[in-house]
This record gives C-alpha cells, sequence and structure tokens, in this order.
C-alpha cells in the first residue's frame, strides 16, 4: 500500500500543478475519479496486461469513456499507460484530492455512522468538528453498524471515538486490568 502511494505521489503532484496552473481543479478532481473507476476495473487491467494490444488501443479506449479536459489530461492517460502505472491511478487520484484540499484548506473528515444521520444532525456535528479541529471539513459519512452506536471522526491522521463500541471496549479494558 505504502509503495502505490509512493509511486503516485509524483504522478499526482504533476497533474496538481497543471490543474491548478490551468485553474481547473475541481474539474481535474472529478476527471481524475472518473480514471480511476476506469482504471480500476479488472477487465481493463487484464486487457492492459495483455502483450497482444498495443497501448494506443486501451489510450483510445480510455479516452473515449472518459473524454479528457484538455491536452494536458489525454497526455495524462498516455503517461501513465507507457509507465504501465495504470494500477496506480487509484492512488494518484486520492493524493489529488489530498493536494487539492490542503491548497483549498479543507481537510476531508470521514464520519463513520452506526446509523444514518439526517440532515439537520450532519450540519450540527459537522459545525461542532469544526470547531474541534479549527478548520474547515468535507465530510464523508460511511454506515458502520459495527459501532452500535455514536460516531468515530478522522480526520488525517486525529481519530475522535465517541462510539458505544468504543466505550465498551474501554470498559472492558478497566475491567481485566485490575
Amino acid at each position: 500500500m505504502a509503495e502505490l502511494a509512493t509511486i503516485a505521489r509524483p504522478y499526482a503532484e504533476a497533474a496538481f500543478r497543471v490543474a491548478q496552473k490551468s485553474g481547473k481543479l475541481t474539474a481535474w478532481s472529478k476527471w481524475l475519479r472518473a480514471f480511476a473507476h476506469a482504471a480500476s476495473h479488472l477487465d481493463l487491467l487484464k486487457l492492459a496486461a495483455n502483450p497482444k494490444v498495443k497501448l494506443t488501443q486501451i489510450s483510445e479506449l480510455l479516452l473515449e469513456v472518459i473524454p479528457p479536459l484538455d491536452k494536458h489530461a489525454e497526455n495524462f492517460v498516455h503517461i501513465v499507460l507507457e509507465a504501465k502505472r495504470l494500477e496506480v491511478v487509484p492512488a494518484i487520484a486520492q493524493q489529488f484530492d489530498a493536494l487539492k484540499s490542503v491548497h483549498e484548506g479543507v481537510a476531508d473528515a470521514l464520519i463513520e455512522s452506526a446509523f444514518a444521520l439526517d440532515a439537520e444532525t450532519l450540519e450540527s456535528l459537522v459545525s461542532a468538528l469544526k470547531r474541534r479541529f479549527g478548520q474547515d471539513l468535507a465530510p464523508h459519512v460511511k454506515i458502520e453498524p459495527a459501532l452500535i452506536g455514536g460516531v468515530r471522526v478522522t480526520v488525517g491522521d486525529e481519530v475522535l471515538d465517541t462510539s458505544v463500541r468504543a466505550q465498551l471496549e474501554k470498559m472492558q479494558a478497566a475491567l481485566t486490568h485490575q
């Protein structure tokens, strides 16, 4: 996993510089996510690994499925294919979005909840989290029934766990260590 991140970093940084210079950060982010989605399909990865299939054929297929934003995006597809890094594209998109978030002063917040959160509850929670973490947050909600109740929030490398499961684990640890 760390190896993919290391390989993806220069590609993400190069794409970010191009997108920033052209003023198309959001468009590039969406396009890279579409590219990542296409690149993660097993059939496409098998096709790309087939020595009988030319890179130009794969490139044409990809550019038909995900039309490029501009010549730079088209070149990006060619570069990734020539370097045989198609499997790294999801990590590239993820790192690009992280660079975009830092640039915009917004941090991703993974909010895991045992149950679906209504809009009012989510808005209230995000408001409290913004005060707690001292920055704007882009919330991503994931339903995680194993939490039993409450929420677990991850912002960067910081985790705030107020779930029932975490409380039960703390209680169990306290009871067994006496």
